[in-house]
């Protein structure tokens, strides 16, 4: 008999229900009154930085290439007769899928058909089809997919910087893989992973908006059959202290010149609590957010626009602080972000600026529930990390600016760092 609780938060006001199935497979239904449509997703913690891992009964760990991850993704829509795409189109759904650095997720929204939806989600998901004639096919497809994001500035200014970074770890591997990585993907391996990283103790699967529990459960009950848990190591890449270079640069098809900064974090567990990333976030916006003084020198100044941006970067055995965007200096713009980190680290930012962007914060936290795709995917990310999508509240109430102050101190090495710039073609 599949287990039910409630989920509560007496501070937002809001609640779930948390559904322990008798499969083994985690399920969370957030029912949103008053909410026309339903944004459905079934993940697992799956992605392309799991390239060696083994199970308990195993003596070494298999190594699989690159970017298998993304291409398993791919191949589970097709089935020996109609492909999930072909099914969601007899029900008008709207479906996607995709592959992290972390994991992997099918999703689907729809306004009507619930129930035959979920029962086409949950059925490809969990009957995977591979023949070696339809990889093949595959690999010609994904191939040009990979030849035409090496063309893409952003993308190729964000995995430039990676590989300046990173020495050991696969994050620094673009996410589908190279033409010669995935040209070694056969049925067996796909299976392999798919064994492995698709058994439902692995999984977790996300309803929110107009839905309800008994719908659900009716599905899953008539389509899941229990999978005995697995347990499965991965292999962490424990990296150098130091970055591989601290300037790179490459020239491609673009108007002005556009960069990517990165602060790598020495960690010694591979991974980081929602605490510290909250935290890391909140460094983030008092350091160069749009109210920061930083932001609105470089700004004034004509060495940035509108286009800045920064981002906590991490995930299983990786964390680094990166900003972004497009600058005619981007040396002049690195070192004045590390001069203001330098500043705020000696100095400890003020109780004001805290406080103002700690509620900040806060407000945009609530604001996501009113959104079913964010709290969907939310729900799937705090899952993963074993908590509750209730979290990020909590921890910003109960904040205080030692621990924020200290964390800026600890998490921020200004002088292990990377500078990417993607620089115009020459004429």
């Amino acid at each position: 008999m599949s287990k039910i609780n409630e989920v509560v938060s007496e501070r937002l006001g809001e609640k779930y229900y948390e559904i322990e199935h008798d499969s083994g497979l985690k399920m969370l239904v957030y029912p949103k009154e008053n909410y026309a449509s339903a944004y459905v997703i079934f993940g697992t913690k799956y992605g392309s930085i799991d390239t060696q891992f083994k199970l308990a009964e195993d003596s070494d760990y298999t190594v699989v290439p690159e970017g298998i991850a993304h291409f398993l993704e791919h191949k589970l829509f097709e089935s020996e007769e109609l492909d999930a795409f072909e099914r969601y189109a007899k029900t008008g759904a709207n479906a996607n899928a995709y592959t992290s650095f972390d994991r992997t997720c099918y999703l689907f929204s729809c306004s009507k058909n619930l129930d035959k939806n979920l029962e086409i989600l949950l059925d490809f998901v969990t009957h995977p089809y591979f023949t070696e004639a339809t990889v093949q096919k595959e690999q010609g497809i994904i191939g040009q997919e990979i030849k035409m994001t090496q063309d893409d500035p952003s993308w190729a200014s964000l995995f430039t910087l990676l590989e300046a970074m990173y020495k050991e770890h696969p994050v620094k591997i673009e996410i589908a893989g190279t033409v010669e990585s995935i040209s070694h993907i056969t049925a067996d391996l796909l299976y392999k992973c798919y064994n492995t990283f698709y058994n439902l103790s692995n999984m977790v699967f996300c309803a929110v908006g107009n839905v309800d529990v008994d719908t659900v459960l009716s599905v899953a009950d008539k389509v899941l059959k229990k999978q005995e848990p697995i347990k499965i190591e991965r292999r962490f890449f424990p990296e150098p202290d130091n970055v591989n270079s601290e300037y790179v640069e490459k020239r491609l098809a673009v108007a002005s010149p556009i960069f990517s900064l990165g602060f790598k974090e020495n960690i010694s567990t591979p991974e980081r609590s929602t605490r510290e990333i909250i935290i890391s976030q909140l460094l983030l916006d008092v350091i160069a957010g749009p109210t920061s003084p930083l932001y609105n020198k470089m700004l004034a100044q004509g060495l940035v626009n509108t286009s800045f941006d920064s981002e906590y970067f991490f995930g299983y055995g990786y964390s680094a602080v990166l900003f972004t965007g497009e600058s005619e200096n981007s040396k002049a713009v690195a070192e004045m972000i590390k001069d203001e980190i330098k500043k705020l680290q000696k100095d400890g930012i003020s109780e004001e600026d805290f406080q103002r962007v700690r509620k900040k914060l806060y407000g945009r936290v609530v604001m996501a529930f009113n959104d079913v795709d964010e709290i969907a995917n939310n729900m799937i990310a705090s899952s993963f990390a074993g908590e509750s999508v209730f979290e990020d509240a909590e921890i910003l109430n109960s904040l205080t600016l030692q621990e924020v102050n200290s964390r800026l101190k600890s998490s921020i090495d200004t002088d292990c760092c990377s500078l990417c710039v993607i620089l115009p073609e020459e004429r």
